[in-house]
């Protein structure tokens, strides 16, 4: 028996083929953060990012907005605003962000800086989960190279889309 393995912290809750857990969010501009259960009308893209980060700048946002612009009748984009280095930014930082890039989907910030990120099993930044509408999660994946996991991420969505119609 290895110990090891043993005594890993087991912090992702996030598993394939099984519902999305609840997340643990923070409002950025004042609205209320949503369930889980009360976006499952339509598949969910999740994305976590930092504004710290520059492929989430400048790979991932732009494809959340042109997921947003291109589908956002048939699926759901949430961002998630997760900063691993612990650094916090205030409304004035998320507001010119929002501006500048164009931010088109709903984001909220994680409790404590990283609550859901490692609860989710999240790899970095930018870090996608892709749930169903039934709310059970098809998809996660970390990166932003577009002939990597966001080509990889796009073939999912494809096929629950063409599945769950």
């Amino acid at each position: 028996m290895n110990t090891l393995n043993n005594n890993r912290l087991q912090l992702n809750e996030v598993i394939l083929e099984a519902p999305l857990p609840e997340w643990q969010l923070e409002s950025i501009f004042g609205d209320d953060v949503p369930t889980v259960a009360s976006l499952s009308d339509k598949p969910l893209l999740i994305m976590f990012f930092n504004l710290g980060c520059p492929g989430c700048l400048g790979r991932a946002v732009p494809y959340a907005n042109r997921i947003v612009y291109e589908q956002g009748d048939v699926i759901r984009v949430i961002g998630i605003h997760s900063g691993y280095s612990s650094r916090k930014f205030d409304l004035t930082k998320f507001q010119k962000a929002k501006e500048e890039f164009y931010i088109r989907f709903l984001f909220y910030s994680d409790v404590n800086y990283d609550t859901t990120f490692l609860r989710y099993g999240a790899g970095g930044t930018p870090h996608w989960i892709l749930v169903d509408k039934e709310g059970i999660v098809r998809y996660s994946i970390f990166g932003s190279d577009p002939n990597n996991a966001l080509l990889r991420l796009e073939y999912v969505m494809r096929e629950i889309l063409l599945e769950k119609g």
